[in-house]
């Protein structure tokens, strides 16, 4: 499978996305496209990555800047491509739901998801999520409302729920 990528800049640093000609596979705050990749499940890692601008991939770095030019939703309208434990698949579906400006704990993240027991496994399911933004993992927090972790440090995380409570 070939896979496309673009780098570009933001506010928060360069941001690069890794897509099939479908869905976004993985993105994220940083220009290490190797790195991007190595999130992306073996399943669905691609065999080669082109520079190449394709629709989808354009799609998705048009959604990135109206993010940060204050249309936070247009991530949700990208389609997202990530293979996983069934719980995981379910976590990400719930991340998708949560609107901007929301913030849920990684307690509550597990139940909607369907296991009232497993914020651990929730918190996990956040880390190995490949397509930040996309899937807005930085909307999680823990129970006493501290960020808790992020993939990209949690001055991008606190930047990002900064921006979308001003909205």
């Amino acid at each position: 499978m070939i896979a496309y990528a673009s780098t570009f800049d933001t506010r928060d640093g360069p941001f690069s996305i890794i897509s099939d000609s479908n869905s976004v596979l993985a993105s994220g705050w940083t220009s290490d496209l190797a790195a991007l990749i190595a999130l992306i499940h073996p399943s669905l890692r691609p065999a080669s990555v082109s520079h190449d601008p394709a629709e989808l991939l354009m799609f998705a770095r048009d959604a990135v800047l109206a993010y940060y030019d204050g249309r936070l939703d247009a991530p949700s309208t990208i389609p997202v491509h990530q293979f996983g434990a069934t719980f995981h698949l379910r976590v990400w579906e719930e991340l998708r739901r949560i609107s901007p400006g929301n913030r849920i704990t990684y307690a509550k993240l597990s139940a909607t998801a369907g296991n009232l027991r497993a914020s651990r496994s929730a918190g996990h399911a956040c880390a190995m999520n490949a397509a930040a933004l996309f899937v807005p993992c930085h909307r999680v927090v823990r129970s006493d409302g501290t960020l808790g972790g992020f993939r990209y440090g949690a001055v991008i995380k606190g930047n990002l729920l900064e921006m979308e409570a001003l909205e």
